[in-house]
Parts: structure tokens; sequence; C-alpha cells
């Protein structure tokens, strides 16, 4: 189902219900008296320690167990820009909910720049269509307050009846997706030890991988911003590669 090309689609429907969320809601031993002769040590390859979120059991801690394809794909007689809208709506919520329990470990002294990798900050596009570098929650808020106020905007997110989403919902969408990807891979590279302190880790992953299946399946999501570039790799881009091995995301 292409989102993309469902936009000419007749899009009348019924009112939207309440919403909520499609995400389900881890002897000792005694000295010897001679040690034996030291082994030659082997060279030691430099580089940075293993993320803790790629590391077991981390990496497989989940409240869903299989293949998250299951659960984003178009329910029968759903109007598909519904789907989408409901869904974006709540990986927004839910995510926030995670930053809001992990924010005080976000600061501007802890996280002056909006980091998701060793070699990787992301930049905002100020109103003078410049690049500028901001700190990790200035750059949070920024994203959280222009994705609440299309929310409530109903030119973009319609909930009355009778009124049609816009033709350009499937643009603005994607790239509110990019943003919330840019907070999760955040989170991931700079906050992770706080979400295991918190032992939310299966909340986290499952919230995080229902989201990137969601993005796939409906072209939300460019696995070049999942990934990153060669030189500049996106941190929580590697738990595409891992989950789609242990089978818990198609490509």
């Amino acid at each position: 189902m292409s989102f993309f090309n469902s936009i000419g689609r007749s899009m009348s429907r019924a009112p939207r219900g309440p919403k909520r969320s499609p995400t389900p809601t881890s002897s000792t031993f005694q000295a010897d008296p001679m040690p034996p002769p030291p082994v030659p040590s082997s060279p030691v390859t430099s580089g940075p320690p293993k993320p803790l979120y790629l590391c077991s059991p981390f990496v497989e801690a989940a409240l869903v167990k299989g293949n998250f394809k299951t659960i984003v794909v178009l329910p029968k007689y759903v109007d598909i820009m519904e789907w989408v809208a409901v869904n974006v709506f709540d990986f927004y919520t839910n995510l926030n909910e995670f930053y809001g329990v992990i924010s005080e470990c976000c600061t501007q002294q802890s996280c002056p720049t909006m980091s998701a990798g060793q070699n990787l900050n992301y930049t905002w596009i100020n109103q003078d269509r410049k690049s500028v570098h901001l700190a990790a929650p200035t750059y949070i808020d920024y994203v959280m307050t222009w994705i609440q106020n299309l929310l409530d905007d109903e030119n973009v997110f319609p909930t009355k009846s009778g009124h049609d989403f816009p033709q350009s919902f499937p643009s603005t969408v994607k790239h509110v997706y990019r943003q919330l990807l840019r907070v999760f891979a955040h989170i991931y590279h700079a906050h992770y030890p706080q979400i295991l302190h918190l032992r939310s880790e299966p909340h986290f992953n499952s919230l995080f991988a229902h989201f990137l299946a969601f993005g796939r399946e409906y072209e939300l999501l460019d696995i070049k911003d999942v990934k990153g570039a060669t030189n500049s790799p996106v941190g929580a881009g590697m738990l595409w590669e891992k989950w789609r091995e242990m089978g818990i995301l198609e490509g």
C-alpha cells in the first residue's frame, strides 16, 4: 500500500473516533602460589565501545514478540489518511512522554548539540533558511512545539466529519517523521542509560521498532535518514539492521 499514491483517492470518511495508541502498552578462587608466565598480549584495536542498546539483553527487550509488520498493516475499511494521522499522533505523544521523564538529564550543558552518533550532530533550519547548531533540549523543544501546532491545526490534521486532508498531507507527515526520528536517535545515543535505569527499554524499543516499521510501510522514512552517511552514521540506525536480522522488522 503506497501512502503517497493514495492521495488522489476519495478521502470521505466517518468521524475520527477517540485517539488510542496502537502501540501495545528484561566464587572466589584462591590465588595460585606461583602465577603462570604472562601471555603475550595481542594488539588491541581502538574504537568506540559498543552502544548498550545494541548489547544483549537490551537489544532483545520488547513488549511485542514477532514481526512489527503485522501491526502496521492498514485495517480493513479504515481510510489510509486517518490511519497515518492517528499513528503519527500516537508516536508523537508517546515519544514526548518518554522525553519528558529523561528531560532533566538533557540539558544545555550535558547535550550542547543535537547529537545522534559519534560524528553526527543535527542542525536546525532557522527563519533565514540557515543551518544552525542548537543544544539538544532547545532543538527538541522546537520540534515538539512545531509538531503540536500541526496536530492542533484543523487544516493539516482535520478531526471533524466532512473535512478532508490537504494534498500536502503526505509531504508534511514525512517531514514530521524525519524530525521524530532525530529525537529517537538522540535519546538512544545520549540517554539510553536513563532508559535502562527506569527499566523502560522494552517499552522504548517497542515504540521505536513500531515507528520504523510503520514509516517503511507507508514510505515515510528514507533509509538514508535512518542509517545516516558512512562518515557520520546514525547510532540508532544500527538497530534497523540488527532487528531485521532478528526478524522484528522487514525491509
